[in-house]
């Protein structure tokens, strides 16, 4: 029997990241691995920056080509990273 003070440790843990304000924190950092298993290594390796803020994902390419191809499924790739996190964190992608 539980006593009226316990908690299970995923609750305690998603109550100490909201007290602290880290909750923003750690989705980025699960954005930026998302960004890669879902893309692949190949357009890892053509990544130069991933950034995240308000919803939206930065993503700095060295290749033109690749950003204009990227481009054109922005709502899929949007679609699969969300899925990868867990969440609807992602709402628009940026290619630069």
């Amino acid at each position: 029997m539980k006593k009226a003070n316990e908690q299970s440790l995923g609750d305690a843990i998603k109550q100490f990241l909201k007290v602290y304000r880290m909750e923003d924190k750690i989705t980025e950092v699960r954005i930026h691995k998302a960004w890669e298993t879902v893309m692949g290594h190949q357009i890892g390796q053509l990544t130069q920056k991933v950034t995240f803020s308000r919803s939206t994902l930065t993503v700095y390419l060295k290749s033109a080509p690749l950003r204009e191809e990227l481009s054109l499924g922005k709502s899929k790739i949007i679609v699969l990273i969300n899925k990868e996190v867990g969440q609807n964190a992602v709402q628009e992608i940026v290619f630069r």
